[in-house]
């Protein structure tokens, strides 16, 4: 009959339908792979298990930063201080780390527990999350200009701290960023390797990121926000107060990733983490997060940050030039900007 389409043609459209939105979907898992499999292709040292474990652990405080971050853009802010609140977390806690009989500790002859640095870190960032959060929210001023300030001042700040590298930092201390659990990977020749402490925070934080994003009332207050956010006001959703959480986790997490990366390398210097702020935001839109608001998964930040840091590590063992490298990553971010505006149109 005239008019009429035959259950082929039904079930061709369908199929077409179902395999469109499984790309739009999972296209990001895809490139993964596809990066990944290149990078074992062109290196035969990318596959080691050190190596790996490696890209996971130099990716970890990066993507602790880019899970606020992606919050942030859910509510259709931003966050240009992360690196800078990093630093003044790092220098503060490790401060507080010194070993008692380090010859240049900042308070002689004091050993603190080692959870009074960790609240140190998380309370500075906390601290510094929650002020920008109180500008953007209380006083309206945009989120590039509110972070852009706090940025400045958290560097400043931290260079006002200590000018210098405070090291001599407690063995406990140093743990966090250094130590390994589960001891069970063998590598041929060498000791066994372990799962590192920072992959496990990273994992801990992204877990519980992701179910407070999806499964608690907050988590939909953020999209709500990012979605319209003049509905969500007259809906009766205290949008000022909302904001003002997001942004405090996000400096949380700022401060976690200072506390992390001090540890992991044994020191706390004030020049830690420029550019750090950029890259996560480059792992939270090439996971998906749409710069206009209301869209962002937890899981597919991290994916970016993978994505990130497979191609720092393949583009390092195929000695590339990191002028190279730059201009590389640079252009995965523009691509990846194009594709999230055609996608909302």
């Amino acid at each position: 009959m005239q008019g009429t389409i035959s259950a082929e043609t039904q079930t061709r459209n369908a199929n077409r339908d179902w395999l469109n939105a499984f790309v739009r979907k999972y296209a990001i898992v895809l490139i993964f792979i596809a990066m990944f499999i290149g990078m074992w292709i062109l290196s035969d040292a990318f596959l080691s298990p050190r190596n790996l474990l490696n890209i996971v652990r130099q990716i970890s405080v990066m993507g602790l930063i880019a899970i606020g971050v992606t919050m942030v853009i859910i509510t259709t802010g931003v966050d240009l201080s992360s690196g800078s609140v990093l630093a003044l977390a790092a220098v503060i806690a490790a401060s507080l780390a010194q070993q008692a009989d380090w010859h240049d500790v900042k308070y002689p002859g004091l050993q603190l527990p080692v959870i009074v640095p960790i609240l140190a870190a998380l309370l500075v960032g906390a601290a510094c999350g929650w002020v920008n959060g109180a500008l953007v929210a209380g006083f309206r001023i945009p989120p590039f200009i509110a972070t852009l300030g706090m940025m400045t001042v958290a560097r400043g700040f931290a260079l006002l701290y200590s000018n210098r590298p405070v090291s001599g930092l407690t063995d406990t201390y140093n743990f966090i960023g250094q130590g390994e659990l589960f001891k069970v990977i063998p590598v041929p020749n060498q000791p066994p390797m372990g799962l590192p402490i920072p992959i496990i925070i990273l994992a801990v934080v992204a877990v519980g990121a992701h179910i407070m994003l999806n499964n608690t009332r907050f988590g939909r207050h953020i999209y709500a926000i990012g979605g319209n956010e003049q509905a969500a006001r007259i809906s009766g959703l205290n949008v000022g107060r909302i904001k003002i959480g997001v942004y405090t986790i996000a400096g949380l997490l700022a401060g976690l990733a200072g506390l992390v990366l001090s540890s992991r390398i044994g020191s706390g210097q004030p020049g830690l983490g420029v550019g750090y702020e950029l890259d996560a935001i480059a792992a939270a839109v090439i996971g998906g997060t749409s710069l206009s608001g209301g869209i962002g998964t937890i899981w597919g930040t991290i994916v970016g940050a993978l994505i990130i840091g497979v191609l720092n590590n393949g583009l390092d063992l195929l000695n590339v030039s990191a002028y190279w490298q730059t201009i590389i990553k640079g252009s995965i971010i523009v691509v990846a900007v194009i594709i999230d505006e055609r996608k909302n149109r």
